[in-house]
């Protein structure tokens, strides 16, 4: 029978509704039936996949949140990281669903997780210094649960993201990421240990930075990207990915391996036959600025490469390349009538293993017209030591219509200037060798006007040639004549004729007043501070070779340089040194220092006196300085002038840098210029060295060949004065040899040892003294990077001499009178007593010694170490005049000290000795005569090194 039409369609719409209603009924039953089983299973396959504390508000099922997919909805959902930063939150967000594969839950009873959904939250990933992660909370191989009949599964094909902002920061990288607005969907099967990642995203304003430097700010990025991802030995293959950074569209593509101690990295990104506008939209926001009231117009290729294994440990760093091809570049600004033109750039570098050594820029073209004016020319350069030069470059602009081409608003420039060069060679100053150059330089009617100073420096004029024939030192010449310009109101005038640079013949005339602060302002750059007044009248003349050979009479240098509040820095200090004010006149080789006020930190000083060979000196980093002056000085910091610098923290002030720990650094030793022969005659009121002041300083020191020697130097020293003769020579920078002799008379033992770091290590016995004694002695020995004695390097010999001391509580004497029963060696006074000894690989060595105590003779020699170890033999003689004695051998330490009497058999006190290069037995510069109130030490045999 033939059905009508009619029927047809109403059985179709019959059934069509059942089914409908069907699947709604479906929809609305699924949540309230399974309800229990589906949180329960969730929560059991967090426990099981995830290593890390979960927590959220509530859940809840819906088909609706993410339609079709049966969802479990965390609401509040939080989860911190993975060791070590697991009491920081790794994901926070409002909601975070898991979607349930529907087949499974039906008929297998199985709850399996397929999808993920995050939104409104922030993720916050962070990596430390030694690589360990936050994010390591995933367990890709959770053991199996005995129970299949409610059992859950985490299969992830697909994980969707939602206005979430995004930071990563690794410290080991030295990389910083923050993405706001953060968007991605990802597929792929997650389970496994290989699998493809497909992925959309989209990031409403990126961040970017890399070693504290910001590349991209506030950027918006689209993504299309395929991923193979090895999670076995954490691998990453970068298959297919176009990107697009605002409109430039890029494409990236590579590898990148982790290793045991590094990563291997393969990395091509770059952007083909691109609008040359679009690169403007990718860069930093002041050119997104710019570009929007720029007219720009060109095509444009880039490629950046990054390729190699990065292994610290066997010092292996990846290739770093960059070309970037410009062809008919135009760019107008504002409309201007004199636009940038023909604008054309080939440019290629490398910087092989990361080191700027290896250095190659090949910038084999470069051309732009402003109106009928031009620059044009090509340049290649390999090394930054010895450097292969290659270069060809000619410039006509008129630098005012440059910057209207260009649209540098904030800063005014004006002048004409030509150029022509042309060199071709090696740069080694080491060989003497320069390329073979011709070139000049010519400005005129210069002026420069920055947004951070209102008055311009003006009237800028320049003419300039240099010229080599050969390509040796002997055959270049520079000329500058002249150079000058104006700035607030004085006129600096500048001129240079130099030639023969292996024996140079210079002609320098420079006159003139700078306010270095207000130049400075010109060119601020954010977090840096300049001051300083100069005023010059100089003329200099003459050959580097009078001033080696002693011609000093056909030298015509002369002339005054005045300085006021400059701040200068030395490579061989952490500080910068304060130059308050100073005079100094040239006279021929000579520059001499009057009135000269300096500080250092908290230090102060005041020089008078000269230096010679200063001409020679500046040209040649080997020439000698000689000189001699005499220092005054209210107060000297010598705990400032320690190699490392504690304050010498980079800052950026880039809001996604990467943080950085300061790392505890030891102070360094204070390193003495090799290149200096000079004298100072010094007088100190006060000197602070490690806690230990000092006060009148007075003496001679000498700086020769990177030593420093004192001759008779007196200090003031705890109450008592303290004359000095010595020699420091440091080794590196974190280790100095010493030699050193000492005398000192009538100073209070007990106030020594409380104040004197050294003398508790070499008297540890005089804890208990109290009274007067005096000590001439010769110690040499190796300082550490924190500028104390390394204990076992010390040698030395000497005598202290006992003027009247009171020994209370020591209980060495205590227990030698409890043994012998003589009451009166304890707490015993002791007077006019010479104690010689010398010290070797940490043990100290006592001569024969007679003390009189009491109606007793004392007779005592021995050993005893840093650590308070002893090994002494006595000889306790009886009243009335000691015929009698009793042998007593003092072993133990200086608290808990062993007393055999009617013994000669002592125990051997343990030497350390010193596993590194010992300090040269030089002796100070000077032998002066002991005081006669201290007796000198007698000599002994030289020791064998």
């Amino acid at each position: 029978m033939k059905r009508s039409p009619k029927n047809i369609i109403l059985k179709t719409l019959k059934i069509t509704g059942i089914t409908i209603g069907s699947i709604l009924l479906l929809l609305f039953l699924i949540p309230l039936l399974f309800p229990g089983t589906i949180a329960e299973q969730v929560k059991k396959a967090a426990n099981q996949k995830l290593d890390g504390e979960l927590n959220f508000k509530e859940t809840h099922l819906s088909f609706y949140k993410h339609f079709p997919s049966l969802t479990v909805s965390l609401d509040e959902f939080s989860l911190k990281g993975s060791a070590p930063y697991r009491n920081d939150t790794l994901v926070a967000a409002k909601e975070v669903a898991f979607g349930i594969n529907l087949k499974r839950l039906i008929f297998d009873n199985q709850v399996s997780i397929d999808e993920i959904y995050l939104s409104d939250g922030q993720a916050n990933i962070k990596v430390d210094e030694h690589g360990h992660a936050n994010y390591n909370v995933y367990i890709s191989n959770a053991p199996k649960t005995a129970d299949t009949t409610e059992s859950a599964s985490i299969r992830l094909d697909r994980i969707e993201i939602k206005n979430v902002h995004l930071k990563y920061n690794d410290l080991s990288a030295k990389l910083a990421i923050d993405a706001k607005d953060f968007n991605y969907i990802g597929k792929g099967d997650l389970d496994k240990s290989i699998f493809d990642l497909t992925t959309k995203a989209r990031i409403g304003s990126l961040d970017f930075a890399f070693d504290g430097e910001t590349y991209l700010k506030n950027k918006v990025v689209n993504a299309d990207l395929l991923t193979r991802i090895n999670t076995n030995s954490l691998s990453f293959v970068f298959r297919q990915n176009n990107l697009k950074i605002n409109k430039l569209p890029v494409k990236f593509i590579g590898k990148l391996n982790f290793l045991k101690d590094g990563y291997d990295i393969d990395i091509h990104v770059e952007t083909q036959n691109s609008n040359l506008n679009d690169l403007f939209t990718a860069m930093p926001p002041a050119y997104v600025t710019w570009l929007e009231k720029t007219k720009v117009q060109g095509q444009t290729d880039v490629l950046f490469t990054f390729k190699g294994i990065y292994n610290a440990s066997q010092n292996k760093k990846p290739d770093l390349g960059l070309a970037v091809n410009i062809r008919d570049g135009y760019i107008a600004y504002k409309d201007t009538p004199f636009p940038t033109s023909n604008i054309f750039l080939k440019f290629n570098t490398r910087m092989p293993s990361l080191n700027p050594d290896l250095l190659e820029i090949d910038m084999d073209s470069i051309h732009f017209n402003v109106g009928k004016d031009f620059l044009a020319g090509k340049l290649y350069s390999k090394g930054t030591k010895h450097i292969n030069v290659n270069t060809d470059m000619k410039a006509k602009l008129d630098l005012e219509k440059l910057n209207r081409a260009l649209g540098l608003e904030k800063i005014e420039v004006k002048g004409l200037l030509t150029t022509s060069i042309k060199a071709k060679g090696d740069y080694d100053a080491t060989q003497k060798l320069f390329p073979i150059t011709d070139g000049f330089l010519a400005l005129q009617g210069g002026r420069l006007k920055t947004p951070y100073y209102p008055n311009p420096i003006d009237s800028i004029r320049i003419n300039a040639r240099i010229k080599n024939t050969t390509g040796n030192y002997k055959d270049l010449m520079v000329k500058v004549t002249p150079a000058s310009f104006h700035f607030e109101g004085n006129p600096v005038f500048v001129a240079a004729d130099l030639s023969n640079f292996e024996d140079l013949s210079y002609k320098v005339k420079a006159k003139g007043e700078i306010d270095v602060a207000k130049v400075y302002q010109v060119f601020r750059q954010e977090g840096l501070d300049v001051k300083g007044y100069i005023k010059a009248d100089l003329f200099l003349q003459g050959k580097q070779s009078y001033a080696t050979t002693g011609q000093y009479g056909k030298m015509n240098n002369k002339g005054t340089l005045v300085l006021r509040d400059i701040t200068a820095k030395s490579q061989f200090f952490p500080k910068p040194f304060l130059i308050k004010e100073g005079l100094f006149r040239f006279d021929r080789d000579k520059m001499f220092f009057n009135a000269f006020k300096a500080g250092y930190g908290q230090s102060d000083f005041n020089l008078n006196g000269q230096l010679q060979n200063v001409i020679n000196y500046v040209l040649n980093d080997k020439s000698v300085l000689s000189g001699n002056f005499a220092l005054q000085s209210d107060f000297l910091n010598v705990n400032e002038f320690m190699a490392y610098n504690p304050d010498g923290v980079k800052t950026n002030n880039s809001k996604v840098n990467a943080k950085k720990t300061k790392p505890k650094e030891p102070t360094g030793v204070v390193v003495v210029p090799t290149n200096l022969n000079v004298s100072v005659v010094a007088n100190a009121k006060k000197i602070d060295y490690d806690g230990l002041v000092l006060n009148d300083m007075s003496g001679k020191a000498m700086v020769k060949k990177g030593k420093i020697m004192l001759r008779n130097a007196g200090i003031g020293i705890i109450g008592s004065r303290m004359t000095l003769d010595g020699v420091y020579d440091d080794v590196s920078a974190d280790k100095a040899n010493f030699s050193l002799r000492y005398r000192a008379k009538d100073f209070d033992v007990n106030r020594a040892y409380r104040e004197v770091k050294l003398f508790r290590d070499l008297m540890t016995s005089a804890e208990k003294a109290e009274g007067i004694i005096g000590v001439d002695y010769r110690l040499r020995g190796v300082l550490d990077q924190n500028m104390q004695p390394i204990m076992p390097s010390l040698k030395g010999d000497g005598v202290v001499t006992v003027k009247k001391v009171k020994i209370k509580g020591l209980k060495l004497f205590s227990a030698i009178s409890k043994k012998t029963g003589s009451d009166g060696i304890n707490d015993p006074d002791l007077s006019e007593v010479e104690i010689n000894s010398n010290i070797k690989n940490n043990v100290i060595t006592i001569d024969e010694t007679l003390i009189k105590v009491a109606l007793f003779r004392l007779k005592f020699k021995g050993q005893t170490n840093f650590a308070g170890q002893m090994n002494l033999r006595m000889r306790l003689g009886l009243p009335p005049f000691g015929l009698i004695g009793i042998p007593v051998v003092i072993t133990g330490n200086k608290d808990n000290p062993k007393i055999k009497v009617f013994s000669k058999t002592g125990e051997e006190v343990p030497e350390t000795e010193y596993k590194g290069t010992p300090a040269p037995a030089t002796p100070p510069p000077s032998e002066p005569k002991p005081e006669p109130s201290v007796t000198p030490a007698p000599e002994k045999p030289k020791e064998k090194e």
